[in-house]
């Protein structure tokens, strides 16, 4: 959300009407953008509209925003430009929901309109406040284009939807000073708030000193009045700006708990969104209370070579603690792979991935993420595939299913693990491998998985799927999103993504779980059970509706296992 030099207006107006994708970026003018907008095309006309994916019906949507339950009603704010379809105007719309997949919208929760604001109304976070009453601090852009954060709560707390909200007349509650040494273009995104032992809140705005990203952390008595701390929760040199920011505690158990909780059983996540990368990195470790650090664990890797919630197209994610069913959920924007001008021509952009719990692996390392258990009510015509054997070069079709709008679960098993490809230690980057082998680059065990989104002559399709490697003492398991093929439009951007599994032999072979979400112009991919997730924007010309097939596949020179398949259509949610 850094404010762009005059020079990027031009090129931005330029953009505007060229075919150049664009990567997810919050670099963009505040003054954009009001862009006209033709009338709502019809729903044939409209084949990447997702059918289980929130998004609003037109115009551009970005960071998910102030995530919580409130009175048994789950409420999502999300950063909105009301007036087109690219970034612009922002505001924080909003929408509530009892179940986490069909939503209702409601009014404009909070836009433009004191000085600390008029500028625009940024990213931030909810927190519930003693006796549990909500609150929101978000960014506001101040006349002198300043970043300052602000708050505001509900003007009615019996109203369960909170459909009004009221700002403090005290605002900028936190703001740059000659004094504190903040960078007045990259202090932004508050967290939700956390209560120390001592009765104080804590939160932490992102930032950045020249190329050291921070975690800046302020102290308050009564959420009204914040001190800067003298040093930040943790910092990084070489990270760059951090948007964004997330901390909040996880256990081993799959269960969540609240942002304030700390103890010697739990450690804590410090989540991060690198602006320079437009990727989410998080790292594990421990929170010291009393000296108010943040401490990764160690080999735990910062900035852009350390562990990502999502391999591919993710990004300012947000979580929040479900105190009814005791978890911790989390939500991540999906922006387009489109050009600019395809997005203004369909008059939308942007949308949100399902929510999915998130809880600390066994091996304290890294994290899981499964998708909600909720999203499965809209599961229909279920089709049921097991003890398959697929030889080499096997492409077997998956019908009975709407395959542009799915839910499908594989387990597989690799056997012969002494026949797998030799790895190269100079393997270092997974998406540089997966785009080097692609699905249709014939191994030994692998590439096996889904061809998704799939036109009837193979002309277009999305690949997900695993590679097994022999290491010197481990076996290595890659997990790839091919979209080199996903369309045969080439002004969309095909970048294709990977990432390794960390999983290991039981009894002398590999059982490889894969979940993908197929929503007409998002795959949403989970492997082995949740530790690593990949996520892809893909439109299809022709793979599209009734057109879109399913298949199983194994393009390698050893026999695979699909030792079950469980595949659903799904319905539409109510959005």
């Amino acid at each position: 959300m850094s404010p762009p030099s005059s020079s990027i207006l031009l090129f931005l107006f330029l953009l505007s009407s060229s075919l150049v994708p664009l990567d997810a970026s919050h670099e963009v003018l505040r003054t954009l953008r009001s862009v006209p907008i033709a009338p709502s095309p019809s729903p044939a006309s409209q084949p990447y509209r997702t059918g289980y994916h929130f998004q609003p019906p037109k115009n551009w949507m970005n960071d998910p925003n102030g995530p919580m339950i409130y009175k048994g009603i789950y409420h999502l704010f999300y950063q909105y430009n009301p007036k087109g379809a690219v970034w612009g105007n922002i505001v924080w719309a909003h929408s509530t929901s009892t179940n986490l997949v069909d939503w209702f919208p409601h009014p404009i929760a909070i836009q433009p309109s004191q000085p600390s604001d008029i500028n625009g109304c940024w990213s931030g976070s909810a927190t519930l406040l003693r006796g549990g009453r909500p609150a929101i601090l978000y960014t506001g852009i101040n006349p002198e284009n300043q970043q300052v954060q602000n708050l505001a709560e509900p003007k009615n707390y019996s109203d369960p939807f909170l459909i009004e909200w009221v700002k403090s007349s005290g605002n900028p509650l936190m703001a740059p000073t000659p004094t504190n040494m903040i960078n007045s273009s990259s202090f932004r995104d508050p967290t939700t708030a956390w209560l120390g032992s001592d009765g104080r809140w804590r939160v932490i705005v992102g930032s950045k000193r020249n190329a050291r990203g921070m975690a800046i952390l302020y102290r308050s008595k009564n959420f009204v009045n914040w001190v800067k701390a003298k040093h930040p929760l943790h910092s990084k040199n070489g990270t760059g700006m951090w948007e964004c920011p997330d901390f909040y505690p996880v256990s081993k158990v799959p269960v969540g708990f609240d942002t304030s909780e700390n103890g010697p059983t739990l450690k804590h996540v410090l989540k991060v969104s690198l602006d320079d990368t437009k990727h989410d990195q998080y790292t594990i470790g421990n929170y010291n209370e009393v000296r108010d650090v943040y401490v990764p664990d160690e080999g735990q890797i910062e900035g852009a070579g350390g562990l990502r919630y999502d391999y591919g197209k993710y990004y300012a994610s947000k979580t929040f603690f479900d105190s009814e069913k005791k978890r911790r959920i989390l939500w991540g924007w999906v922006n387009e792979s489109s050009s600019t001008e395809s997005d203004i021509k369909k008059g939308w952009s942007g949308v949100q991935a399902i929510p999915r719990t998130v809880w600390l692996d066994a091996s304290g390392k890294q994290l899981l993420q499964w998708p909600i258990p909720e999203i499965e009510y809209l599961r229909t015509n279920k089709v049921e595939l097991s003890r398959q054997v697929l030889k080499p070069g096997t492409t077997l079709e998956v019908n009975g299913i709407s395959a542009a709008q799915a839910d499908v679960e594989s387990f597989f098993v690799a056997k012969n693990l002494d026949k797998a490809e030799a790895f190269d230690p100079k393997w270092t980057d997974p998406q540089i491998l997966c785009s080097r082998k692609g699905a249709s680059v014939k191994g030994s065990l692998g590439p096996f998985g889904l061809l998704v989104l799939a036109s009837k002559g193979l002309e277009e399709y999305t690949a997900v799927f695993f590679r097994v490697f022999k290491g010197q003492n481990k076996y290595v398991v890659l997990m790839c999103s091919d979209q080199s093929r996903s369309s045969l439009d080439n002004t969309n951007d095909k970048t294709t993504y990977g990432a390794f599994v960390d999983v290991d032999p039981v009894q002398g072979f590999l059982s490889l779980n894969l979940r993908s979400l197929i929503d007409h112009s998002i795959v949403e991919s989970f492997g082995g059970r949740g530790k690593v997730c990949i996520t892809a924007r893909v439109y299809p010309t022709q793979a599209i509706e009734s057109s879109a097939r399913l298949l199983v596949f194994n393009n390698g020179t050893e026999g695979i296992e699909l030792t079950k398949m469980d595949a659903w259509s799904m319905k539409r949610a109510q959005i």
